[in-house]
């Protein structure tokens, strides 16, 4: 029975889905802002605040260790110490943010843009040519 059991988690294998949530960590703390479904938004939102409150509080080296165990490519360690510890160090929590983009085409899952807080995003389309 599983009565009072309000955790998040993915119908999934569990080594499949400690993997698809660590990747997906990974993408958003490198990439700023991913596009997913919002039931692994949600379960991945916690684990994304838990990287950048490690990287603003522990020591470097007690960070990149911890850090490690979750994240999958070294450049995105090394972006929690060098950038977003700079740029949350006034925010306590509250480093992500679920925006809907309404249904997937094929299935109708439910989309979300899954953003970092305050993310520099580049400038993507139409850029205007000077005369």
């Amino acid at each position: 029975m599983r009565h009072r059991n309000h955790s998040k988690r993915l119908a999934r294998k569990p080594h499949q889905a400690r993997s698809l949530l660590k990747n997906l960590v990974t993408s958003v703390i490198l990439y700023e802002k991913v596009r997913t479904t919002q039931k692994r938004a949600q379960v991945a939102k916690a684990l994304v605040d838990r990287v950048i409150t490690v990287g603003k509080r522990e020591r470097t080296d007690l960070a990149i260790r911890k850090m490690n165990r979750i994240l999958t490519d070294r450049n995105a360690c090394r972006k929690v110490l060098e950038v977003l510890k700079k740029r949350y160090a006034s925010r306590s929590s509250g480093f992500t943010r679920l925006v809907p983009v309404g249904m997937r085409k094929g299935d109708g899952a439910k989309l979300v843009d899954f953003i970092l807080m305050d993310a520099v995003m580049p400038a993507i389309g139409k850029a205007k040519k000077a005369s």
